[in-house]
Parts: C-alpha cells; sequence; structure tokens
C-alpha cells in the first residue's frame, strides 16, 4: 500500500486503494484525478524551498484531507447525491414525452429532445466547471451553477411553448453538469489515497442511479393524472434542496483556494505582501487556458489509439443507457401494456445492478489490484492490468442484451426481460470502473484532459441514441433491435481484450501515455 505522503506520480501509479477513481462521474470530473494530492505535498511546509510560500502544517485542520471520518462522509454522500440529482433530471421527462406530444402536437422526435439537449449539455459544461473550479474553488462553481440549473427548471415549468422547453432543457443541462465535472474532485480533495478508493467506489453509482429513477417518478406522475409541468416542479424543488445544502453544509475543500486564503490571512496579519500561495503565482494568458480547456482534449483524443478505442466502447456504452429510455416504453407500455408507473418500475434493476457491481468490485476485484500493487511495489502496477475487470463484464453486457431482445415478447413474464436489466447494470457499471481506471493509468500526465474528451464524446452519444432508439424498435421489432446492439457490443468486446495484451506496445509509441520499464512480475 503506498503512503499517503507519497508525491502526485507515486499515488496514482502505486496506490492499491485508488478504487474506482475518476468513475462515471468523472466523467465526468477529470481535472482532479491528478492534482489533488499536489497541492499539499508540494505545498507542505517541512520541504518547500521557498520560506514565502504558505503551505499546510502537518495536522493543520485546514488541510481538507485532515477533517473528521464523518465530516469527509457525509461530504462523500452529498457529492454523490449532486450527482444523481443531475443525471436523475436527465431522464425524468421521459415518461412525459407523450403528453407534450398531444399538447404542443410535436413529433416523438422533438419530444425525445427534451432528454438529448439536457444531456448535450453535459458536452459544454465539464469543459467549462472543471477548470473555473480550479481557479476559484469548488464551493463557489458549485453554488452558482446549481442556482441557475434550478431556475432553468423554474422556465421549463413556465414555459407556453416546445422551443422554450428545449432551449431551458439545454442550458439546465449545461449547468446541471457542474457537479459531473467535480464532485469527483471533491472527493479526492478531502480523502488521502488510502481511503479514497473505498470513496469514490460507493460514488460511482450515483451517475447510473438517476436514469434509471427519473422515469419511475415522472411514469407516476403521468398515472396521477397531473401537468407535464409538475415533473419540473418536481426537479425545482429536488435543485433548490441540494442548492440550499450545497449553501449551508459545504465548505470549500480544493487546497490551492484554501492556501491562498491563509496566505492572504497571513499577509494581513504581517504586513509582509512575499507571502503567497502556489495559485497566486500562475500567470496563463486568456489564450493558453482556452487552449488548455478545448483544444487539448482533442489533440490527445486523436492521437492515441488507445484513448479512441476505449472512448468508443465506452460512448457505446453510455449510450445505450439513454436509448433504453426510448426501448424501454415500447417493450412495456405498448408490448404487455402497462401503465407508466408500472413501466417506470422496470427501469429500477439498472441502479440495482450498479450497486451489485459496486461490491463485486470491492470485495472481488480490489483484493486482487492490492496484491498486484504489493508484487509490482517499488514498481506501479501497469495500466492494462485495470482491463481485467472489462474483460469479465464485457461479455455480460453483450448477453444482457440478447437476454432482453429474446424474452421481450408479450408472451413471456414481465420479469424476464426486467431482470436483464440488473445484468445491464452491472455489466456497464464494472466497465466504466475499468476502464475510466485504465485511461487514468495510461495517460497520467493528461488525464484530465484524455477524461474531458472522453466525457465530451460520451455526452453525444447519449444525446444521440435516443432520437432513433423508437424508429429503430419500430422497424426491427424489440427482439431485433435489442439484439443488433448485443451483436455491436460483441463486435466492440475484443477492445479491453486487445488492449491487455498490446497496451503495452502501443504505450510505448505513444506521445503522452508513460512506459517505463515493466517488472517481470507485472504481466497480466
Amino acid at each position: 500500500m503506498a503512503d499517503s505522503s507519497r508525491v502526485l506520480l507515486a499515488i496514482h501509479m502505486a496506490d492499491s486503494s485508488r478504487v474506482s477513481i475518476q468513475t462515471a462521474s468523472t466523467a465526468i470530473q477529470p481535472e482532479g484525478s491528478n492534482k489533488e494530492d499536489a497541492s499539499t505535498t508540494t505545498l507542505d511546509n517541512k520541504s518547500n524551498p521557498d520560506p514565502y510560500l504558505v503551505g499546510f502544517d502537518e495536522g493543520d485542520p485546514t488541510n481538507p484531507k485532515n477533517w473528521s471520518f464523518a465530516k469527509k462522509w457525509y461530504l462523500t454522500l452529498t457529492a454523490g447525491l449532486l450527482v444523481f440529482n443531475a443525471t436523475f433530471s436527465s431522464s425524468a421527462p421521459s415518461s412525459m414525452i407523450p403528453t407534450l406530444m398531444e399538447e404542443f402536437g410535436i413529433s416523438q422526435e422533438v419530444g425525445t429532445l427534451t432528454v438529448s439537449l439536457f444531456v448535450c449539455g453535459y458536452c459544454v459544461g465539464p469543459l467549462i466547471w472543471g477548470p473555473l473550479s480550479e481557479q476559484y474553488g469548488r464551493r463557489p462553481i458549485f453554488i452558482i451553477s446549481f442556482f441557475i440549473y434550478m431556475c432553468f427548471q423554474i422556465g421549463c415549468a413556465l414555459s407556453q411553448n416546445v422551443t422554450s422547453i428545449l432551449i431551458f432543457r439545454f442550458l439546465g443541462g449545461t449547468f446541471a453538469a457542474a457537479p459531473l465535472a467535480n464532485s469527483g474532485a471533491l472527493i479526492s480533495d478531502i480523502w488521502d489515497a488510502k481511503g479514497r478508493g473505498t470513496a469514490l467506489a460507493v460514488f460511482t453509482v450515483a451517475p447510473f442511479a438517476g436514469p434509471g429513477i427519473g422515469p419511475v417518478v415522472s411514469g407516476y406522475l403521468v398515472l396521477a393524472g397531473v401537468s407535464w409541468r409538475w415533473i419540473f416542479w418536481v426537479l425545482t424543488i429536488f435543485a433548490g434542496v441540494c442548492w440550499l445544502q450545497i449553501v449551508f453544509t459545504i465548505p470549500e475543500t480544493y487546497s490551492p483556494v484554501l492556501l491562498a486564503k491563509k496566505a492572504k490571512e497571513i499577509r494581513k496579519r504581517t504586513g509582509d505582501e512575499k507571502y503567497h500561495a502556489a495559485i497566486e503565482s500562475q500567470s496563463l494568458t486568456l489564450a493558453q487556458r482556452m487552449e488548455s480547456i478545448l483544444a487539448r482534449p482533442f489533440k490527445v483524443l486523436f492521437r492515441e489509439p488507445m484513448l479512441i478505442a476505449t472512448t468508443l466502447y465506452m460512448s457505446f456504452v453510455y449510450g445505450c443507457i439513454y436509448l433504453l429510455l426510448e426501448a424501454y416504453p415500447v417493450v412495456f407500455t405498448d408490448g404487455h401494456n402497462l401503465n407508466a408507473g408500472v413501466s417506470g418500475l422496470m427501469f429500477l434493476p439498472l441502479p440495482i445492478g450498479g450497486f451489485l457491481a459496486v461490491a463485486t468490485y470491492i470485495i472481488f476485484f480490489n483484493p486482487g489490484y492490492e496484491r498486484k500493487a504489493r508484487e509490482c511495489a517499488p514498481n506501479p502496477v501497469p495500466p492494462e492490468f485495470r482491463l481485467n475487470v472489462a474483460m469479465v463484464s464485457a461479455p455480460f453486457f453483450a448477453i444482457s442484451f440478447f437476454w432482453f431482445a429474446w424474452t421481450s415478447f408479450p408472451s413471456i413474464s414481465i420479469w424476464a426481460p426486467m431482470m436483464s436489466g440488473a445484468l445491464l447494470g452491472w455489466s456497464i457499471c464494472l466497465i466504466f470502473l475499468a476502464l475510466f481506471n485504465y485511461i487514468i493509468d495510461a495517460y497520467l500526465s493528461v488525464a484530465a484532459s484524455a477524461l474531458a474528451a472522453n466525457t465530451v464524446i460520451r455526452s453525444l452519444f447519449g444525446a444521440g441514441f435516443p432520437l432513433f432508439a423508437t424508429q429503430m424498435y419500430d422497424r426491427l421489432g424489440p427482439e431485433w433491435a435489442s439484439s443488433l446492439l448485443g451483436f455491436i457490443a460483441l463486435i466492440m468486446m475484443p477492445i479491453p481484450f486487445v488492449l491487455a495484451k498490446y497496451g503495452s506496445i502501443l504505450r510505448v509509441k505513444s506521445k503522452y501515455a508513460p512506459s517505463g520499464p515493466l517488472p517481470s512480475s507485472s504481466t497480466v
């Protein structure tokens, strides 16, 4: 086990407890993956050659990593709630689409845009909120973005035409993406290397639970016969409660910003302007910031075959989650004649499968990684070892679609296709855990850029897949439409196997992936 006081490189590459750093969410939260410990290790007063550079003292209560165990877990669960809020909002209007079609006289495709445009906001948001939180801190970005996100939900509820709804949904998704970008980083701010793994593993469930529970709530609102506006009032209330929770209970956790505040207090107390924090010494121009935020992620993506392959696979998996928002009503509402409320319940096995996946990872896979870390010490564990989890779960991802396909006949009990969702949720969560960790380990120095590009492409797939799902299921039928997805999953299934075998060779040729000599015991 790597000691938590090691520098950032050692924490990323050798710490065996870093189970799921920068997971689904991080997608959703790239900037925190390879910087969080630098703020405390490189700014240690004892080792700092600059006597005026402010750092944390040993046992400093202002250091988030020294906060109490209970406070850390409260903030971890709160961060997960914010991500759940954002992803719940993305799928919540799905059961209301027929009602919107009837009231505004719009097509199925336009109605589906209420989901797709919100997810499109995820393409823009992480590129904005992640870098801003590194400049101004997590807390102000959470407060501002969540308040504006809540206001856009009010706008949707009061809209008089579908154009307004669609505009507010896109803008709402952009501002709701703040927790997707920063909640995982917040967790990395407060946990040391030893405790971070379990915290982030638990946190991982939130991004997958939201899309599964959203249709349940909206389905029962439809069944109650209330106006479609009520789903947006529910989202407004939920966002408002979370915003109040942010304002009154979430402190600043980003160490460089805290140290800047500490330096300001020292300057005020001593009158000596020489005292400064590292973040105050940054002198990037606007052009340099824009290049780093917008251009660099895609430079890394298009130059790296490994990153392209993992991004395409993860994007397909992510798109399938949102495709099911349109596919399930075809199978359960139309095929089995279930009402909107009961049809929404069919999504519940998806988050249940996600919970089981996290338990599987912690109980079965993480001990193996710990053994590998001890075996390879003092060298890092090869990134390819992370792919073992994906190699186990990828076949089950394909199997779950064939299961769903050929049990979706109206003559077969609803329990058969419904329970395929548990296997689907289990496999999706494990694939994401494996590939996120692989990207971070393989692209350590540019992990933020690699994950930012991955997030944008995934969000595009998530936004696009629902737009053709209904037509595909209507034309091919549920059996062959789901089978088509299963066949595509089979085609993509070899990706982790190929990378496990040839990844070390590709890393030697890579411009961005570290590829030092590996220990003899590091074969996977």
